[in-house]
């Protein structure tokens, strides 16, 4: 499943596009285990286009460098997501589901900035400490994909190699 669902992501990557709201609820698992990704609303091409402006998804799996830049800006400018927060965010989908934790703790009585700022920390729970069981290959790739620094994740293409 995690495979498919990385496929999808690396296609639109080479195409120049970030899917940009990458979590649970937008991907489909068919009957025979594959993913299916959707909702591609928010989704950000190589240019922004006059739109309006990306601020972000779902919070729980906002990459931190998205987090960072919503803060930093003013509500009405666009943030330009790029492939490795689809990458950082693949791995929190990943980590929630198989652990039932969001990756990124915080109060959920937080208003959304403040959790965006938490998330902009770039730290996250250790998944040896959640994990419903060891999962070695499993765990060391999502953890990959949650680096806080994007340049030190893998890109959607070295995924489908690793699995």
């Amino acid at each position: 499943m995690a495979r498919t669902w990385v496929d999808h992501l690396a296609d639109m990557h080479a195409a120049g596009w970030a899917h940009a709201d990458v979590q649970p609820t937008n991907t489909l698992i068919t009957s025979d285990g594959r993913a299916e990704v959707i909702d591609y609303a928010l989704a950000c091409g190589p240019e922004p286009d006059g739109r309006l402006p990306y601020r972000g998804a779902l919070t729980h799996t906002t990459a931190p460098e998205i987090a960072a830049a919503i803060l930093a800006t003013p509500e009405d400018t666009h943030v330009q997501a790029q492939h490795a927060a689809d990458v950082w965010s693949l791995g929190a989908s990943l980590f929630w589901c198989w652990t039932g934790h969001r990756p990124v703790p915080y109060d959920d009585s937080l208003d959304r900035l403040d959790k965006l700022a938490v998330i902009a920390q770039g730290r996250t729970s250790p998944l040896a400490d959640v994990r419903p069981w060891p999962f070695p290959a499993f765990e060391a790739t999502t953890t990959a994909c949650l680096a806080p620094d994007s340049a030190d994740r893998p890109t959607a293409k070295e995924l489908i190699a690793a699995w």
